[in-house]
């Protein structure tokens, strides 16, 4: 069960003018199940994202990097579940650009306007003629409120489908945020999550958008883990339709930036913590936060460093307060001139080292009974600067070993 996540209301996902989503059952990996989305949105619309890291990405990303470079303006995307087409090599982007061609001859655009992604199981065939017979059905089912299914329709081992959605005002005009994601294993973003689309009505530059989606994606994203495996397929994509009529807004530093900003940042902020409550086996939402660095890679190392931590995780599983593995953690994260002599660590409220040692009011019971909450803050205060950061995880479970080898069953 995901840790105090709540069903997502429908209702609560505002509609994204000049944004319509598609779901269908086309029986890629198995029959019966939402398995292929189609987004499409309106002409004049700014497009912008971020992609893994990993360098034997999929063969989605390869081409969606490519279109997304071409000089041609992205009209659609089309999202797969159950096959990652990735592993797959020349076959792999053959069939990634086939199912380009069927969708944009579907719509009487060209291959490169449309933006392929694929989640699911790595080093297998894309069954890319079932991909071409559940177009018809993905696009007759095209809806401006079809967030809540077309969530659904991008999961893999997730329990629960994650959205989110803000609407704000700028130039006077409400605009919508509202945006999908699907993970829940193999988290260790190292650019966005396993996939996420946001889309929003702003009139937005394509450089700003750019720009949006990488902070966005550093600030949520890009602060989570499950089990510090980066996928092959991470994306995260940010659409921006310009319905709302405002004047453009082409610098996050003004003041319709930095409201279009906190919008973007908040929604893909709770799709990310939405990932991590549903983390494969997770029993504990995990807030780990680092203060006193002298820069913010500095702390998000240190950060990191615990919440990779099998060993913590797995203490924090067990609700037991073997607390030195936290300390451990910190010492092996890769700041040569750490003065362990300085480093404090809480549990929540209770100061369980002080001056890198056991405070002298610490009782066990007292660092256990915060280990057996549902949602736990670790807080490290490193006394060497002023800078902070916070990453979020969740604790290590026996599911998660069952989960991870029944995948394929």
């Amino acid at each position: 069960m995901p840790v105090n996540l709540a069903p997502i209301d429908p209702s609560a996902l505002h509609p994204v003018p000049g944004l319509t989503l598609g779901v269908a059952q086309a029986g890629i990996r198995k029959a019966g199940r939402h398995d292929l989305v189609v987004l499409q949105w309106a002409a004049g619309s700014t497009v912008a994202g971020v992609f893994t890291k990993n360098r034997f990405c999929a063969a989605p990303v390869q081409v969606c990097r490519e279109h997304l470079a071409a000089d041609v303006a992205p009209r659609a995307l089309l999202v797969n579940t159950g096959n990652a087409n990735a592993g797959t090599g020349a076959d792999g982007l053959a069939r990634a650009r086939r199912s380009c061609a069927a969708l944009a001859a579907q719509l009487g655009l060209g291959p490169q306007q449309v933006l392929p992604f694929s989640t699911g199981v790595i080093m297998e065939t894309l069954p890319v003629e079932r991909i071409e017979a559940g177009l018809p059905a993905a696009l007759a089912d095209a809806k401006a409120d079809n967030w809540a299914l077309a969530a659904r329709g991008i999961m893999t081992t997730d329990t629960v489908p994650k959205a989110a959605s803000r609407q704000v005002t700028i130039g006077g005009r409400t605009v919508t945020v509202t945006g999908i994601s699907k993970g829940a294993g193999m988290i260790r973003p190292n650019m966005a999550t396993m996939l996420g689309f946001i889309g929003t009505d702003a009139v937005v530059e394509r450089a700003t958008l750019q720009q949006l989606v990488r902070e966005a994606a550093d600030q949520s994203f890009n602060r989570i883990t499950i089990d510090g495996d980066t996928s092959t397929n991470d994306s995260l994509l940010l659409i921006a339709t310009g319905a709302a009529g405002h004047a453009p807004v082409t610098a996050l530093d003004s003041a319709d930036g930095a409201v279009l900003r906190e919008a973007v940042v908040d929604v893909a902020r709770q799709l990310a913590q939405a990932i991590v409550r549903d983390g494969e086996g997770a029993t504990k939402f995990i807030a780990v936060q680092v203060d006193g660095g002298r820069d913010a890679d500095e702390c998000a190392r240190v950060a990191y460093a615990i919440a990779h931590s099998p060993l913590v995780k797995t203490a924090f599983f067990a609700s037991d307060p073997n607390l030195g593995r936290i300390l451990a953690a910190v010492g092996y994260a890769g700041i040569d001139d750490l003065d362990q002599g300085l480093i404090d660590l809480f549990l929540d409220q209770v100061h369980v080292a002080r001056q890198g040692g056991r405070h002298p009011d610490y009782r066990e019971e007292d660092g256990q009974r915060v280990m057996k909450q549902s949602e736990i803050t670790v807080r490290v205060d490193l006394h060497r600067g002023a800078s902070s950061t916070t990453v979020w995880t969740c604790d290590l479970s026996h599911d998660y070993v069952s989960i991870n080898a029944d995948y394929r069953s």
